[in-house]
């Protein structure tokens, strides 16, 4: 998910800050996540909250 990290830090959110408003108690799941290095990814629930605190389209994390 490039996308979701572009946007995130293109809209200077922290991965703390994103994890703890997705409900992650912890930085380490968004950071595995985005750096591909385990078989980690983001749910459709993920996605939607991700989306509204970034303020855009769920799509635009697709395009």
């Amino acid at each position: 998910m490039e996308n979701v990290k572009r946007i995130r830090k293109n809209k200077g959110i922290s991965q703390l800050d994103l994890a703890h408003y997705i409900g992650h108690k912890s930085v380490s799941t968004i950071g595995k996540i985005e750096s591909g290095l385990e078989d980690k990814h983001y749910n459709l629930e993920h996605l939607y909250k991700i989306a509204q605190v970034l303020n855009v389209n769920i799509t635009d994390f697709f395009s």
